[in-house]
Parts: structure tokens; sequence; C-alpha cells
């Protein structure tokens, strides 16, 4: 515990007094003082102008890292017959229907995105409750609702991330591991970043992206520069 702490100490130190500087600076920084013993992802932030609690004042949506995140995604499928055997062909590691429904209900849930075709609905509807509060739930929005399974699987396994605002009006997602080039990093924030701001919200009112923050798994934080994030 100590060594962790004494670590921390002089990440915080090396932040100390750097606030809104540029992407490329952050990610050196966060490169730089990345020192746990695994390949630690490198996580942004965005605190947005909105409250997502009415309803034009939700944010989601999809974007494909053009370096992808460096994560191994397990996804799951609900389909039958020709498009179960797509996705299986595409890379999907689970499909099935009612026994992959089942499964879950068990409290078995070995994959980290969820596709359906629509015709799977009336039953993925029934583990709302379950794949709900996890993010997992099928969502047209999104593209995991299709019947273009095969392309779903791989985007999903190709370096797509989804993002949803929270409570807060903050968005958190994974662009890569500290062990990517700065160079890929800093595209791959660009890239999320420039989804945000394509999905803006109606009702959003006043500033709209408010503050671009970047760590590691293991590390403090530190703010980026707004126009150097969007590059404006």
């Amino acid at each position: 515990m100590a060594k962790h702490g004494k670590r921390l100490r002089a990440a915080r130190e090396a932040f100390a007094g750097k606030e809104n500087i540029s992407v490329e600076d952050a990610v050196a920084l966060i490169k730089a003082n990345a020192t746990a013993k695994f390949d630690e992802t490198v996580e942004v932030a965005l605190n947005l102008g909105v409250d997502p609690r009415h309803a034009d004042q939700m944010v989601r949506g999809v974007v494909t890292l053009p370096n992808g995140t460096g994560k191994t995604v397990r996804v799951a499928v609900f389909a039958r017959g020709p498009k179960a055997d797509e996705a299986k062909e595409a890379g999907a590691d689970i499909v099935g229907a009612e026994d992959l429904m089942e499964t879950i209900q068990s409290g078995k849930i070995e994959f980290d995105r969820c596709i359906a075709t629509p015709d799977m609905m009336p039953i993925v509807g029934r583990l709302g409750k379950i794949l709900g509060p996890r993010n997992l739930m099928p969502n047209p929005k999104v593209g995991t609702v299709t019947m273009d399974v095969a392309a779903a699987v791989q985007g999903a396994k190709g370096g797509q991330v989804q993002f949803k605002v929270e409570k807060a009006g903050v968005i958190h997602a994974g662009i890569g591991k500290v062990s990517f080039d700065a160079e890929k990093l800093a595209e791959n924030l660009r890239a999320l970043v420039d989804a945000v701001a394509k999905a803006k919200p109606t009702g959003a009112k006043g500033a709209y992206m408010r503050k671009v923050s970047v760590s590691s798994t293991m590390g403090p934080g530190v703010s980026v520069d707004l126009a150097s994030a969007t590059g404006n």
C-alpha cells in the first residue's frame, strides 16, 4: 500500500499546476506517469452542459476509434437461423435466443456488448432490469438492434465505443491503452470528442462541452484545452 501511495504522490506532483493543456501534452503526461504493472487504459471524461433527466438533453451514440481500444470485446448476439449463423461467422462469442435469455437470467453474463435482431426484442425486453443497469441493453440508436448482425459484431470487435451521458452530465469512455503511440491516443481522443459534439441534443442550452479530462486507470487526471480537443 505504501508503494502505491508513493507512486500516486509522484504522479500528482508531476501533474501539479498543469491544466487546460493540449491533447498532445496531456497524452504525454499520462503515458509518462502510468507506472502500474499492467497496461492501463487511457480514460476520458467529458463534462457536458446537459441534464439527462430531460429526454431532449440525453446524449448517447457510438464511435469507431481510428486506432481501436486495445481491449478484447466479447459479443453476445440474440438471433435465430441464418442470422445466428451470420453472427457466428462474424466472430460473435455467444449466440442464442431463449437459451441465452435463460443464461443471463441465471446471472451468467460473459460478454461486453449485446446485439439483437429486431424480432428478438420481445425476448430481450424481459432482460431490461438485468442488462439496462449494465449498459448492455441492445438499442437501435447505437446500432445494436439490427438485421446486419455481421457488421455490428465486427464493429464491436474493431474499436467501436458506445457512449452515454450519466446523471451528472458526464460521459466516461476508454480510448486505448497507455502502450499505444501518443499520436494514436490523440487521434482517438479527438474522434470521441467529435462524435459527442455531433450528438449534441436539441434541448442543450448554453455551453455544451464544458470540460475534457484525461487520465489513466490508476493515475490522476488532467484537463485538456477545449480548442485542442475539438480542433477549433
